[in-house]
Formats: structure tokens, C-alpha cells, sequence
């Protein structure tokens, strides 16, 4: 019992509940492992007892807890530039309903408990400072009632106080109690919700690294996006571009393909950069001409190798080609405004650009794994970690510069967005995690969780659970910093974005911790302060004018898909899994889709609309030994779901009554997603031309070639930027999404 209750004050879960009615208990070692990563003791009873009892005691004397968050409305409502433990203020009624400008906000409940007498104090981040009287003072405007004279009106609660002017921000709270008590926390105001698309839109769905162009090096590059973006904006009417995580990858022999584990989360890949587009590029002279000269002949065989002889994507070969490179074009000097455009972004950027970039110089001498360096080179903040960086000081400085170059690149793909009109823009993709061995692994290590890795609990689709080798945030640590990691990572990424997409957004409420060595079915649910992960999420999205899409497939906990709606972010609904699931089973009438959603057909951990229909992905994966059941039983499911669906497009006059030919169905398949009042229909691109392999595998490793395909049309052939411009079965598939003009 003592244990359960050290558990539950630190969020951690002791049962959980893999299914309706279900409930599994946790087994006693994982929670003791996932309390001592959480820096608890609990290894012994009188361990237990002590850690208890010091708990109890801090939550009974504390003011207040370490984040309070208020939700307010700001003066003018933004939309985008082209168109639990927080205590926080719950605004009443729904969303849909309009709050007044100015209304002023609840007063959380954090600050509604304090005792009488506690006089606040906020320190904003824009270096004001807000005094407020005592909580139970009378309001200011009070008469004060006649010498002698027992008053009328009943003492003035919180909620009769007039609310100080607070800005929008992550600002410093201070409480001083009448028992000269003190306390401080950190105070996050934050509009009710994130920005909305202006109007309802489709667009593509898209991994960056398929779509290789005629001038792209072996994969797909930051160049190609902003030509994407241009064409599918100005020519079919799309509003946005999806795209894979573009985080820094850690470099290997070979380097892991994957997007969703990389080195940093915070910093892009260079990987992504169009060398010619680097403004010095052009001013290259004598030597490094033929040098250059010399490489683009090498890309050339490199991108010719992928589109003409079936070779997958190497990006450590692009890599180490366009390394090369930009190692020429560093050469060339910085005119004046370059160089104070990148002493700019040095200074934006601070210390967590020299963390990543003295990361990356390290691991170019000692190897990308940071456990096994030398021990004083394991912590970012050491003497030796201080020696190395000025040592490598030309290698840092590179690094940073490929960081600028990069954000320079990913700004010009979201003006090229925004200046074809598209709605949202450039939607990017966060990923869950990090991985163990990075930049941001050394850089913060103190706010990961130490022997612990985040996965998923059995369920359904997968009886032994899941471990992403990907080790969490503590939300303890997370709290005591004002969520600053968390913040600079979202500020980061929401720069140059329209949108953002993430990851497994059911994290911001709880993950799946596993602890190292043990099996995915003993890990267990840890908490985070959600109220603050999410104020946080809205302000920054707010300050971009950036929309929030949450990927919310799988297990979600009850509760969390309204209080998501609840703050704007929507949802991803993915056709195959729409169902009336506690009625008839058959597929989901489309009037009956949610709205707050993005409404696609599949993704890239999906088998393709076309590989559905047809059964090939049944086949893939029983070439693969993936299949837990006999091929033809297999076969026989998918066939009758297939065909549940393509009776109900034909019920819907979708299509013809002879079931019409591949082609049709598809664009069946999207003329049912805009029959959906989903404010945003996703077009995965490899849908528009037939192509039938899946970009990610799971499940597989070295059996499938995850993250290392062009994207191709239905023989498997790759096709070119250029190529798909010209598809007419693209253009076939986009006429269904495009309105006619005038309508």
C-alpha cells in the first residue's frame, strides 16, 4: 500500500487497463526502477516509508505547484499568417463557443486554495513586475463600511478580485503566505486555444527524403519542398505540405534511416540542405569549381542509381557528398550582412545551439555513441567538455553554420507556401523522442529519465507491447525549469511552420516507460503535467500563428481526445480504422467523423491505398514472416473489409456499380474523406500515382528497406518531381479534391 501511495505522488501508474474492463497490475520492481529514475528511493520498506512521509509532508506545506496555468483570451484572435498537476484556470462551455475579447480568465485553482492573506507577485518574462494584493482583500473599488458598522456583504472570495493585466508568456510567480510562508512557481498564461485553419483544405502528405527531383543529390532535399509546395499550391489548389520529421539523425555505419529517432529534435538535419541554393555557392572560384564540378557528377550518379537502377536512398553517401561540398563553400567569405545575419542567429539560438554543435564536433573524434566517450567529455558542462569545444572551435563553428544555412532553407520553403497561396503552408513533424545517444541525450541529460525507454503496452495489434529505445523527459525536472527544453524545442520547430504534427500526442498526458532490460509488458504509465505541456503548446503555437495537428491513433486514454478539442489541436482519423466500433462494426457514416481532424486514407506506417485494395500488402508481409496467422485466413479478412468499404462507396454513389477499376476506387476512397466535415483531407502522395510499397515497415528492421524508398508508381518504378507534375493520374486524383473554379 505504501508503495501504490509514493507511486501515485509522483504520477507513477500501478495498474493499468489494456482494454474496457480489463485491468493489469504493474509489477512492484518496474515501479521501484521507474520511482529511482525519478530520483525516489523505494528499494526497501523503511526506503518506502521515509520517501512517503517526506512526500506527504512536502505536498501538505506547499503554496503552490511548480506550474500554474491561467487560459486567457488574447485582444484579437490570430489565425495563421496565410489565411493535470499545473492547478491551471479550466474556461468554461465548449470551444465552438466564442469567448469575448478580453474576458477576463478563472482563477486557478492553485491560487484559489492559498490561505488568506497570501500576497502574490509576478515576475513576467518581459521583465515586468505585477504586484497583487492579498487574496481575501476587498476589491478596490469596495466602500469601506462605517466605523463600528458590521458590513453587508459577504467577505469578496478570488473570484470577486479584479485579475492584473497579465501577458501572454512563461513568466515567475511568487506567493508569500500571512505565516511568512514562501513559495514560488512558474506561471504560464496562454490563449484558450491554438490557431485554426482559415478554411477547410487538402494537401500531401509527403516523406521529404522520397521525392527526389532532377536536381536533387540521392533523396529528396529542401530545395525540392519549396518546388512542391509552389506547384501543388498554384496549380492544385492545395493548402498544405506534410512532411517526416527533419530532425538531425545520429550519425552511423550506417546511419539509422529513421526519422522518428533521432539526434536532436531541436536542430534539422544539413542532410536536407540544396548546396546550390547556399547563396555563396556561386561565388566559388579556381580550384573548388572543378572540386564542386567534381561532386555534382558523383550526386549525379547518385540520384541516377535511385531513379534508374532501383538503388534505395543512401543518405550517408548524400551526406557525405554534399559534406564535401559545403566544405568548398565555407570557403568563401561572408559579406557584411551575411555574417551579421549569422551572428544573429548565433545569438537567438545560444546555448543549445553550442550544445548541439560541440555534440556533433565531438562525435566526429570519439564516435556518435556519447556514453562512451572519455568520462569528462560525458557532461556538456565540464572543464574537459570546455577544453575540447575550443579546441574543435573551427569544427563547432561549422556546425553551426550548417544549422543557419539550414533554418535559412527551411524559411524560404515556408514563404514559397505561403506565397502560392496554401492555407497552412509547410506542416512539420515532431517526433516522441530522442535518441539515447545524441546531441540532446548529452546536451540535457539531466532532464531524461536514466535506464528508462519509451514504448507502448500490449494491445490489439501487438500482445507483447513495444520499446522505442527512446528515453523520456522527467516530468519533475521538466516542471522545476519552466518546461524551458520543451519550450525551445517547440519554438524551434514552429518557426518556419504553418502547422505542426505530433507524434504520439497522447504523451503530453502519459507515456509508456519501460525500464532497460525488461520487456515491453512490464513498463508502466508515467505522468505529465498535461495542463502545462499543453499552455505551453498553445502559446508557442499561438506566437506562430502555427495550427496544431495531434496524432492520436492507438490506445488513447478516455478524456484525452476531448481536451485536446478543448484547446483547438486536431486530430488525425485514418479511413481503414473509422468504424462504428460499439455499434454494427461497418464502416463509419462520413457525416459522422469528427471535424477537429486531419482525414487521410493511410500513412506511412501504412500499407498504401492501392496495396490495400488490392491485397498486396497481405502478401508483403507474408514473404516477410510477418503474418501470426495462415496466409489464406489472412487474405480472406482483408478482402471482406475491402470489400465492406467498397460496397459502402458504392451505397454513396461514390462508385459505379460495377466497382469501376483501381483508379476509380481511389478516388472513391478521397471523395468519401470529403464527404467528412474533417476540417483538413490529407493526399498521401504516393496514393496520387499508384505506388503500392510502404515507407516503414513495422515490425522489421534489415527484412525491409524502412525509410529508403523514392517514391514510385504501381510497377515500382521511382518517379521525379517533374514526373509526378506531369502524372495524369495525379492531376486524375487532385481534380477530385479541387473545386471547380467559381464554385
Amino acid at each position: 500500500m505504501g508503495l501504490a501511495r509514493l507511486a501515485a505522488l509522483h504520477g507513477v501508474a500501478t495498474v493499468h487497463s489494456p482494454s474496457p474492463g480489463v485491468t493489469v497490475p504493474v509489477p512492484d520492481e518496474t515501479v521501484v526502477a521507474v520511482l529511482a529514475a525519478l530520483g525516489v528511493d523505494a528499494s526497501t520498506e523503511e526506503a518506502v516509508l521515509s520517501a512517503l512521509t517526506r512526500a506527504e509532508s512536502e505536498a501538505e506545506s506547499r503554496l503552490l505547484p511548480p506550474t500554474v496555468v491561467v487560459w486567457t483570451t488574447p485582444a484579437a484572435p490570430v489565425t495563421p499568417v496565410t489565411a493535470a498537476g499545473s492547478g491551471g484556470s479550466e474556461d468554461p462551455g465548449d470551444r465552438s463557443a466564442p469567448a469575448a475579447a478580453g474576458l477576463p480568465p478563472a482563477l486557478p485553482q492553485a491560487l484559489a486554495d492559498l490561505p488568506p492573506g497570501t500576497v502574490l507577485r509576478v515576475e513576467t518574462e518581459q521583465g515586468d513586475t505585477i504586484d497583487w494584493p492579498s487574496l481575501d482583500a476587498p476589491p478596490a473599488d469596495s466602500p469601506a463600511p462605517a466605523p463600528g458598522a458590521a458590513s453587508e456583504r459577504p467577505p469578496p472570495g478570488p473570484e470577486s478580485r479584479s485579475w492584473p493585466d497579465l501577458p501572454l508568456g512563461v513568466h515567475r510567480l511568487a506567493a508569500v503566505a500571512a505565516d511568512g510562508r514562501t513559495a514560488g512557481a512558474v506561471l504560464v498564461v496562454a490563449p484558450r486555444e491554438v490557431p485554426q485553419p482559415p478554411s477547410r483544405t487538402h494537401g500531401f502528405l509527403v516523406q521529404l527524403y522520397s521525392l527526389l527531383s532532377a536536381r536533387s543529390w540521392g533523396m529528396g532535399d529542401l530545395g525540392d519542398l519549396a518546388e512542391l509546395a509552389t506547384w501543388s499550391g498554384r496549380e492544385l489548389g492545395a493548402g498544405f505540405v506534410q512532411i517526416n520529421p527533419l530532425h538531425a539523425a545520429v550519425p552511423g555505419d550506417p546511419t539509422d534511416p529513421s526519422p522518428y529517432r533521432p539526434s536532436s529534435r531541436r536542430f534539422p538535419d544539413p542532410v536536407h540542405l540544396r548546396v546550390e541554393a547556399v547563396p555563396e555557392y556561386a561565388y566559388v572560384t579556381g580550384l573548388g569549381t572543378a572540386r564542386l564540378d567534381g561532386l555534382l557528377e558523383q550526386a549525379a550518379a547518385l540520384r541516377a542509381g535511385v531513379l534508374d537502377k532501383g538503388a534505395l536512398i543512401d543518405r550517408d553517401a548524400v551526406w557525405d557528398l554534399k559534406r564535401q561540398a559545403l566544405g568548398i563553400v565555407r570557403e568563401v567569405p561572408l559579406g557584411p550582412g551575411r555574417r551579421a545575419a549569422y551572428n544573429h542567429f548565433l545569438a537567438e539560438q545560444g546555448q543549445a545551439l553550442e550544445d548541439h554543435a560541440t555534440w556533433c564536433a565531438l562525435a566526429e573524434v570519439h564516435g556518435s555513441e556519447w556514453h562512451g566517450w572519455p568520462p569528462g567529455l560525458r557532461d556538456p558542462r565540464s572543464a574537459e567538455t570546455s577544453r575540447a569545444r575550443h579546441e574543435l572551435l573551427d569544427r563547432v563553428d561549422f556546425h553551426c553554420w550548417l544549422a543557419w544555412l539550414t533554418d535559412e532553407q527551411l524559411a524560404a520553403a515556408g514563404r514559397a507556401a505561403r506565397d502560392a497561396g496554401m492555407a497552412v503552408g509547410i506542416v512539420h513533424d515532431l517526433a516522441v523522442g530522442v535518441h539515447p545517444g545524441g546531441a540532446d541525450a548529452w546536451a540535457q541529460r539531466e532532464a531524461f529519465a536514466e535506464g528508462m525507454s519509451v514504448g507502448a503496452p500490449p494491445d490489439a495489434f501487438n500482445a507483447h507491447g513495444q520499446d522505442w529505445g527512446l528515453p523520456p523527459w522527467r516530468p519533475d525536472v521538466l516542471a522545476a525549469s519552466g518546461y524551458a527544453p520543451y519550450r525551445g524545442l517547440l519554438r524551434g520547430l514552429l518557426t518556419h511552420a504553418g502547422a505542426l504534427r505530433i507524434d504520439h500526442v497522447m504523451g503530453l498526458f502519459r507515456l509508456w516507460w519501460v525500464p532497460a532490460g525488461a520487456e515491453p509488458t512490464r513498463g508502466t504509465y508515467v505522468r505529465y503535467d498535461a495542463e502545462a505541456m499543453l499552455a505551453v503548446l498553445v502559446l508557442e503555437a499561438h506566437r506562430a500563428g502555427a495550427v496544431v495537428i495531434g496524432e492520436d491513433l492507438g490506445t488513447v486514454e478516455p478524456g484525452v481526445r476531448e481536451v485536446l478539442h478543448r484547446r483547438g489541436v486536431l486530430g488525425t482519423s485514418v479511413l481503414w480504422f473509422e468504424r462504428d466500433w460499439e455499434g454494427t462494426g461497418r464502416p463509419l457514416a462520413p457525416e459522422s467523423w469528427r471535424e477537429d481532424c486531419v482525414a487521410t486514407a493511410t500513412t506511412h506506417d501504412l500499407p498504401s491505398t492501392a496495396a490495400r485494395l488490392t491485397g498486396e500488402h497481405v502478401e508483403l508481409r507474408h514473404r516477410l514472416g510477418l503474418l501470426g496467422r495462415p496466409l489464406e485466413q489472412e487474405q480472406h479478412e482483408e478482402s471482406a473489409e475491402v470489400a465492406d468499404w467498397l460496397g459502402t462507396l458504392t451505397r454513396l454513389g461514390l462508385l459505379p456499380p460495377d466497382g469501376g477499376d483501381e483508379e476509380e476506387q481511389i478516388r472513391a476512397v478521397y471523395r468519401f474523406l470529403l464527404r467528412t466535415p474533417a476540417r483538413i483531407v490529407g493526399v498521401w502522395l504516393p496514393d496520387a500515382v499508384g505506388d503500392r510499397r510502404p515507407q516503414n515497415l513495422p515490425g522489421t528492421w534489415d527484412q525491409y528497406p524502412n525509410w529508403r524508398l523514392p517514391v514510385a508508381d504501381p510497377a515500382g518504378r521511382p518517379m521525379t518531381l517533374e514526373e509526378l507534375a506531369a502524372s495524369p493520374r495525379l492531376h486524375d486524383l487532385m481534380g477530385v479534391l479541387r473545386p471547380p473554379v467559381g464554385t
